[in-house]
């Protein structure tokens, strides 16, 4: 009795956390929601994986269920033997052919979409002034931050990715110090990112992020890489081609910006003093050996997890490992708690966006 009772309880809970699963299909972050066509083809892929299934475990269930009914005992007595069929070439030409042809079905549009989304020659392709037709993005991963490149446009930033909709987007995937995956779960995924090698897809983004909750879709670490794994977050923001551009361009009027340890803002002066060794406030800069803050303002998360506010940032100035064990700027700051106060302040004004 008890163990029926308790199997009960197993039901009734796994019914329970359905029903809270249900509430992770949100635009910004699921699968089952694709806002792109690599996402959608991936998607199909899947629910056709889920129809072949299906129709096995139908087909089995079926005839066990029939068996079940037509050879019970009390049906067909104690003595009843049943039609042996060892050896019938039928049956054996059955079950060898039809998972065959469930494979070949699951195969070939597998293969087909594997080959489609690793041909990216057309990064390679330029038009008659020798410029790229196609939009570029290095990705490295770090302990544990992101840091996007723009090779073509020659700017740098970190933590969140800004993208074009309506346009095919190419990634130069490469790790700075152990194995990490690139995933953006709402639009396609994923893809290693090793330090041996680069590798190389492509995503399109075909909804604009503005609408969404909190202004982006979520990006994703697939790949275990240490303490800190789950809070290695990061955030895509989709403009539309002409506010791409224009993003663009305010990025690049960065060029040479800098902060002045004798400012009369405590906060840059103090940025500068303790800061700048390790990040840039221009995204022309080049990479650095922290993080790019040069729109730090604009962004949506401190640390690619916390809120974007004063009070986390000084937190997370001040505090590195406890918000984050095993990153790399542990130890790095020496600063007061007023200092970081002053900090995150001018950190607050490090805009691009209007």
């Amino acid at each position: 009795m008890m163990k029926g009772l308790k199997k009960w309880r197993l039901f009734g809970l796994l019914a329970a956390l359905t029903v809270f699963l249900s509430a992770c299909g949100e635009d910004y972050l699921s699968t089952l929601r694709p806002s792109g066509p690599v996402g959608q083809e991936q998607l199909n892929i899947l629910i056709l994986a889920v129809v072949v299934m299906t129709f096995v475990v139908i087909v089995v269930s079926t005839i066990y269920l029939v068996a079940f009914a037509k050879f019970r005992r009390a049906k067909v007595g104690e003595n009843f033997m049943p039609k042996q069929v060892e050896g019938s070439h039928t049956l054996e030409v059955i079950w060898t052919v039809i998972p065959i042809i469930l494979l070949l079905i699951l195969a070939v549009p597998t293969l087909t979409a594997t080959y489609k989304f690793a041909d990216v020659a057309a990064m390679d392709e330029v038009n008659e002034n020798g410029d790229p037709t196609a939009l570029t993005v290095n990705v490295t991963a770090k302990l544990y931050w992101w840091e996007f490149e723009y090779p073509a446009q020659g700017i740098i930033t970190a933590q969140e990715l800004v993208v074009p909709t309506g346009e095919k987007v190419y990634f130069n995937l490469k790790a700075a110090d152990v194995k990490h995956s690139f995933w953006i779960p709402a639009v396609g995924g994923k893809m290693d990112t090793n330090v041996e090698n680069v590798n190389k897809f492509y995503l399109q983004f075909d909804k604009e992020s503005e609408g969404l909750k909190d202004g982006v879709f979520y990006g994703k670490c697939a790949e275990l890489c240490g303490p800190s794994h789950a809070l290695m977050d990061f955030k895509v923001k989709t403009l539309s081609p002409e506010a791409f551009d224009a993003w663009v361009a305010a990025m690049q009027d960065t060029e040479g910006a800098t902060a002045d340890v004798n400012s009369t803002d405590a906060g840059e002066a103090a940025f500068a003093n303790s800061c700048l060794s390790c990040h840039a406030v221009s995204a022309v800069a080049g990479a650095g050996v922290g993080p790019n803050l040069t729109a730090f303002g604009d962004r949506n998360r401190v640390a690619g997890f916390k809120d974007h506010t004063v009070e986390d940032t000084v937190d997370w100035i001040m505090y590195p490992e406890e918000n984050k064990p095993g990153n790399l700027m542990t130890g790095k700051y020496n600063v007061t708690e007023e200092e970081a106060q002053a900090i995150a302040e001018y950190l607050m004004t490090l805009k691009v966006e209007d």
